[in-house]
C-alpha cells in the first residue's frame, strides 16, 4: 500500500472476508486500486445480467457427458422484456410448452433438472455442470429425465416444466441476482408435485452454490438430502426441513458419507 494512502486499523480483518472494509483513505477518498477493484465487479454484475446464455456450448458440454436435453424459452422474446416483465419469465413459450408434452415420457421421471439463466449466465454456465456431476452419483435409484435448458427463466418457470414432463420432481439450477463480489452465484430450487401455480412457500433452497461459497460436495450432500426427504415425506417447502449438516458428524466432509 502506497505511503499516500492512511492505512485503516481494521486491515488484518480483510483476510477472513470478501466484503469491502478496511479499503484505507487517500486524503478523503478511496485509494485508487479500491476504487478500481469495485468499478470492476459493478462491471461484472452487470454483465452476468445483460450476458446471454450460451445454449450451444452447454448442451454440447451435457451431451458430452451423457446426458439427453432439452431446450426452452419462457414467454419473455428477449432480454429487455424478461427484466422488465418478471410474470413472462416464469411462462412457457407455447411452443417450448409443447415441444415438453411432445417429449414426455413412461414412466414419468423422479426429477427432473432444469439449468436457467436467470440473473446470471455466468452462474448458469459455470456451475450447473460440476454440480449435475457431484449429486447424479448419489441419485442411482431415481429416475432422471432430460436435462432441460431454460432461456429468459424465473424460478417458477420449473414448475410448468416440471408439470408438461409429469415429473415427481423439479430442480432448477438457476443464476441468482450478483452481487458486487459474486457475479456467478447459482441458487437451487426444489418442487415435489410441481405445476403451474406454485409458490414459494413449496419449494426449497439452496443458494450461493460456488467454489468460493457453498462448493459442490455440500451443495450435493444437501440436495441429495432434500431429495431423499421430500421423497419420504411427499412434500418439499415449508415441511421439508434441512437438517442435512447435521449428517456431517465430526465435521466429516460429504465425500465421506455413505451414499
Amino acid at each position: 500500500m502506497s505511503d499516500a494512502v492512511e492505512k485503516n486499523a481494521w486491515q488484518g480483518l480483510r483476510q477472513f472476508t470478501n466484503a469491502r472494509i478496511a479499503l484505507g483513505r487517500a486524503g478523503s477518498s478511496l485509494p485508487t486500486e479500491p476504487l478500481l477493484a469495485f468499478n470492476l465487479s459493478h462491471a461484472q454484475a452487470r454483465d452476468a445480467v445483460h450476458q446471454p446464455l450460451d445454449v450451444d456450448a452447454l448442451h454440447a458440454q451435457l451431451r458430452a457427458e451423457g446426458f439427453a436435453t432439452l431446450d426452452v424459452h419462457s414467454a419473455a422474446p428477449d432480454r429487455d422484456h424478461y427484466l422488465r416483465r418478471p410474470d413472462l419469465g416464469r411462462r412457457l413459450s407455447d411452443e417450448s410448452r409443447a415441444a415438453l408434452i411432445q417429449a414426455a415420457t413412461e414412466p414419468s421421471p423422479d426429477v427432473v433438472f432444469v439449468i436457467a439463466d436467470g440473473l446470471s449466465a455466468f452462474a448458469a454456465s459455470r456451475q450447473a455442470l460440476p454440480l449435475l456431476r457431484a449429486v447424479l452419483p448419489k441419485l442411482a435409484d431415481w429416475r432422471v429425465g432430460p436435462i432441460v435448458v431454460a432461456r429468459q427463466s424465473r424460478v417458477a418457470l420449473g414448475d410448468e416444466i416440471g408439470e408438461a414432463l409429469n415429473a415427481r420432481f423439479v430442480v432448477m439450477l438457476i443464476g441468482e441476482r450478483p452481487g458486487l463480489s459474486s457475479p456467478d452465484s447459482l441458487g437451487v430450487y426444489l418442487t415435489y408435485a410441481p405445476k403451474a401455480g406454485c409458490n414459494d412457500a413449496q419449494r426449497n433452497c439452496i443458494s450461493n452454490v460456488r467454489p468460493e461459497g457453498l462448493d459442490f460436495p455440500f451443495a450435493a450432500h444437501k440436495l441429495h438430502y432434500l431429495l431423499t426427504n421430500g421423497r419420504r415425506l411427499g412434500l418439499t417447502g415449508v415441511g421439508l426441513k434441512d437438517d442435512s449438516d447435521a449428517l456431517l458428524a465430526g465435521g466429516a466432509p460429504p465425500s465421506a458419507l455413505s451414499e
